[in-house]
């Protein structure tokens, strides 16, 4: 029997990249707590921002993380006093300089990790899961997704047997390599125990030369860097 595999790691190298982008031998295990590190202060920072994903990338002493958020604003704060007080806690956590580089979703609608925190943020509010699941999928095929899945797993309604549910509308070609498949996950704290929730969303066909479309110029994230720090020239 064919068991799912995750749809990042099942396409890496061909139309999807790697989150944390560095090599060290020496020191790669000091390299992967802070990458955690900075994970979980980002997101426990940011916890009403609607982060999507944090990526990191190293040369030299230069840590650059983005945060692909929803909400920018609330990232930034006023006159990027909290954008300003994340870099230096990020500071604090690695040996080198850290830029925050921070992009706008355009679409959160269908962008599977927040459809499935929305998914948990309504289970703890205690609304049916078959309603959030209908919900969540109706407004992301609405918004232009080709296709989308919601599972449910765990006691679903209080009940004594933990079980899943799933919805799902449109098409998932879950082993085309060149589809671009969104995934995310989210758990809800409920009075009956935990219950995790999955997304997958499927946007349309991407191949490898069209990872450049990830930034548009429209899209050019906001970058903040420390101050008296010799600005670097944005790729394009």
């Amino acid at each position: 029997m064919g068991q799912k595999t995750h749809p990042y790691g099942f396409r890496l190298g061909f139309n999807r990249t790697w989150k944390s982008r560095w090599f060290s031998k020496e020191n790669y295990k000091r390299y992967l707590h802070e990458d955690l590190a900075i994970k979980r202060a980002i997101e426990k920072k940011g916890r009403n921002a609607g982060i999507s994903s944090i990526e990191i990338e190293r040369q030299g002493e230069i840590v650059t993380v983005y945060i692909h958020t929803a909400r920018p604003g609330v990232i930034i704060g006023r006159k990027g006093s909290e954008v300003n007080k994340l870099r230096d806690e990020l500071s604090n956590m690695v040996e080198g300089q850290v830029n925050i580089e921070i992009k706008e979703i355009q679409n959160p609608e269908t962008d599977a990790q927040l459809i499935a925190e929305s998914v948990a943020q309504q289970l703890e509010r205690r609304v049916s899961f078959r309603r959030a699941m209908k919900r969540a999928v109706e407004t992301a095929m609405r918004f232009g997704a080709l296709g989308v899945k919601v599972a449910c797993s765990g006691r679903l309604g209080g009940v004594e047997m933990a079980r899943t549910e799933w919805y799902k509308d449109g098409r998932l070609p879950l082993s085309t390599l060149r589809a671009d498949i969104d995934y995310g996950t989210a758990e809800a704290m409920t009075q009956y125990g935990i219950i995790g929730v999955k997304a997958w969303v499927y946007k349309g066909e991407m191949l490898p030369e069209d990872l450049t479309r990830k930034i548009t110029p429209e899209q050019e994230p906001v970058v903040v860097q420390p101050k008296g720090s010799p600005k670097r020239k944005k790729k394009r």
